[in-house]
């Protein structure tokens, strides 16, 4: 009996916990609009917009300045150019305000790509990018979306370190089955 309780509170506790999991490849990439900011200085962005320049590597992280974040936009960073080659655009997106990401992205991000305010968590939500052990923030997930709103990849690690690699060889792989 002890079991079948234990059993009980167990699945219970389950039925009541937020599923959270990145799009699926393939999947259609939600279009959504909101304050950027590159070089610290603020824009309206517009993803639909952006699709129609070529990919887009839209990555999602939990918090400017904070560790893991400050190494991942160094990293992407320093491959803007590689991905700009390509034809892609990058663009990070976490529940910050505005104002924090406008100096964010004047010093982690070198004023090399723009980060994206999302303080109500509306994008992060239709991404199912929600980090699991605290709703509030971002899970550390990067997605490769192509022209027409197709998924093409998804990677969710909270390793900033494997990001960049994984999104630009989604994106030659793409750019090389359109050239």
């Amino acid at each position: 009996m002890k079991t079948l309780i234990a059993g009980l509170a167990l699945l219970c506790g389950f039925a009541t916990m937020p599923a959270y999991a990145a799009l699926a490849v393939g999947a259609a990439a939600p279009d959504f609009s909101t304050k950027a900011s590159l070089g610290g200085k603020e824009f309206d962005f517009s993803l639909a917009d952006a699709l129609k320049k070529g990919p887009v590597v839209l990555y999602f992280y939990p918090a400017a300045f904070t560790k893991g974040c400050t190494i991942e936009a160094h990293e992407f960073a320093d491959a803007t150019d590689k991905f700009a080659a390509l034809g892609a655009t990058v663009i990070g997106v976490s529940h910050d305000d505005i104002a924090t990401l406008d100096k964010f992205s004047v010093s982690e991000c070198r004023s090399k790509f723009a980060v994206a305010a999302d303080p109500n968590g509306t994008v992060i939500k239709s991404y199912d990018t929600v980090l699991a052990k605290n709703p509030a923030y971002a899970d550390r997930t990067s997605y490769v979306i192509a022209p027409d709103h197709t998924v093409l990849f998804t990677y969710t690690d909270m390793d900033p370190y494997k990001h960049v690699d994984l999104t630009m060889a989604a994106v030659k792989k793409w750019k090389a089955a359109h050239p």
